[in-house]
């Protein structure tokens, strides 16, 4: 069973759509006890870094969170679910993301050409032979949806990066954690096949 982590940020929905259509039993919490005795856990997102984090300490998921990140179970972060795995974002100064990965969010740099927020379809450069892109073309192209993009600080957990101005960190994996900047349910069969990569763990 895989556990979508519901504390009030968008598009919980389409993550379980794409999932329901893959045949994975899922169940949308935010009950600790659920979460924490799920095979699988996602924490899907959009919307902003500080009142996220504000979301995830009042439904007390914090902790959850963290404990299934150290147990070994896949755990998958989307958008803003990426985004909260690490220190910081300045997006919120002072604001304390989960920290389970080291790295912080950075605007997106202002760009002749180029319109923040970044919306579209993108290519993705994989690395590090990545287990969410298994079967996938070298250069895939997913959907996304953000102004703030992730500077990992171990360059060997980045997957994926993409170019938008500036070089994004657009997919990590460490150990049983992943996360994408893109949206993978929104990325038609490519994301599908990520999703289907995330399942099979």
């Amino acid at each position: 069973m895989i556990a979508i982590i519901d504390y009030d940020a968008g598009n919980l929905k389409s993550v379980e759509k794409a999932l329901k259509k893959l045949g994975a039993e899922v169940v949308v919490t935010r009950d600790a006890e659920t979460i924490l005795s799920a095979d699988k856990v996602i924490l899907p997102g959009v919307g902003a870094f500080g009142l996220a984090m504000e979301k995830l300490h009042s439904f007390g998921l914090v902790e959850p969170i963290r404990a299934v990140a150290a147990s070994g179970k896949p755990f998958l972060g989307i958008c803003l679910g990426l985004q909260l795995l690490f220190d910081s974002s300045e997006e919120a100064p002072g604001c304390q993301g989960l920290s389970i990965l080291k790295g912080s969010i950075v605007k997106i740099p202002k760009k002749e050409g180029l319109k923040v927020p970044h919306i579209g379809w993108n290519s993705l450069s994989l690395c590090n032979k990545a287990t969410l892109f298994q079967g996938l073309s070298e250069e895939p192209y997913v959907y996304f949806v953000h102004s703030y993009y992730l500077k990992a600080q171990e360059p060997e957990i980045v997957a994926a990066t993409t170019e938008y101005g500036v070089t994004i960190h657009a997919s990590v994996e460490k150990g049983n954690v992943f996360a994408c900047q893109f949206h993978p349910e929104k990325s038609g069969e490519v994301g599908l096949t990520i999703l289907k990569n995330f399942v099979a763990i």
